[in-house]
């Protein structure tokens, strides 16, 4: 049985190498082959002996994923979308920006999630996708780029895990590929420069700033229990205030020293003058100036019943965070002409898990703002 090279960080390649046999510094140099220079025939690694690139083509291959479709916006973001087996497709975003090159990657066919607003959910989930089809994302995105832009020097300079699927829910396959990321014998990706968004499982927020800690991105999306429970039916088992704490805890082992939270404007919903203060209270409880707000206007699909707050009301809400002492950024829109912009992405899924028929009956069920009690009580949120 052959062994997919794309599928192993630069210890698995190490290992796989010393029981063919050879030294660490093979693994070394062909890390850097697969990685720095994009090779996938062994017989091009031209300073690898000879009778170890045989037994390269005997028992391994560097398989990357099939293109099934390539769409280039008209501001210059592109989508790919790639065939993982079985039915399945995943989608992958290049957004081009004058300072920097960031690509949005996928961690599964799919997500379990379902939230609310978010075209992936509605989809349903099939599976987790490997070390391997995560990388290729990133291996033929940068190696395509240099190419269709004829140059040499590195294209991608940040990588955000916040395509299809919740990437702490894929947790054994995430990490061997940040590490590929980072690998300065790979991509050389700055930890600040790898960012890993999750809807908040609070076990493995924990466990990632152990691992590897790279920068954080949490989708937040509601400022009190009751209104995020209707939105990210996570929040059930990992509420708010457990939420919070677990960020603040991951700042200890942080590149950055904020988290990014992430909230989708929803119209009526999730975007009241009462919502931003909740917000306000909620990140006050802790001191200091220790996260960053990224609101992003909903892009509507018509499953979700949901419509994007007005961009007046965005600012509004915006500016009550910000005179409140809380860096907030509104999201640029990118590629929504090919339906590339942030919870559009929504690839090909074989549902296994009856998510589709879960997230229908909640569609059946209106989604109400909730006022948060304790806020005229105690002044505490919860």
């Amino acid at each position: 049985m052959t062994v997919n090279l794309l599928d192993l960080d630069l210890e698995g390649l190490a290992v796989f190498c010393e029981r063919l046999g050879e030294k660490r510094f093979r693994a070394v140099q062909l890390f850097r082959w697969i990685h720095r220079k994009g090779a996938q025939n062994f017989e091009d690694m031209s300073d690898l002996a000879k009778s170890f690139r045989e037994k390269l083509k005997s028992l391994a291959t560097i398989t990357p994923l099939s293109v099934v479709s390539q769409h280039i916006s008209a501001d210059g973001t592109i989508k790919w979308l790639f065939d993982v087996g079985g039915g399945n497709a995943i989608e992958t975003v290049f957004i081009p920006e004058s300072d920097r090159g960031t690509l949005c990657v996928s961690s599964q066919a799919g997500c379990a999630v379902g939230c609310r607003f978010c075209s992936t959910g509605h989809q349903g989930f099939s599976r987790n996708l490997t070390t391997g089809e995560i990388i290729s994302q990133l291996w033929h995105a940068e190696f395509f780029l240099r190419k269709h832009l004829g140059c040499d020097e590195r294209v991608i300079s940040n990588v955000v895990m916040m395509g299809m699927g919740e990437p702490l829910q894929n947790y054994k396959e995430l990490i061997p590929a940040l590490k590929v990321m980072l690998d300065d014998h790979g991509y050389g990706l700055s930890r600040r420069r790898v960012t890993v968004s999750t809807s908040g499982i609070v076990p493995m927020i924990d466990r990632l700033s152990q691992d590897c800690p790279v920068a954080l991105a949490v989708s937040v999306h509601a400022p009190n229990d009751g209104l995020r429970d209707q939105l990210v039916p996570l929040n059930l088992k990992y509420p708010l205030s457990q939420l919070m704490a677990a960020c603040h805890r991951y700042l200890a082992f942080a590149p950055r020293d904020f988290i990014t939270f992430e909230y989708c404007m929803l119209a009526d919903v999730n975007d009241s003058d009462e919502c931003a203060w909740q917000l306000v209270q909620r990140i006050k409880a802790h001191p200091g100036t220790w996260c960053k707000f990224n609101l992003i206007p909903f892009n509507p699909f018509p499953a979700s019943g949901l419509t994007c707050s007005s961009p007046e009301r965005v600012k509004v809400f915006a500016r009550i965070l910000n005179d409140a002492g809380i860096i907030t950024t509104v999201r640029k829109t990118r590629g929504d002409d090919i339906d590339a912009a942030c919870g559009q992405l929504a690839g090909d899924v074989k549902d296994r898990t009856r998510v589709v028929d879960r997230i229908a009956r909640q569609r059946s069920i209106p989604i109400h703002p909730v006022a948060d009690s304790t806020l005229a009580n105690s002044g505490a949120v919860q």
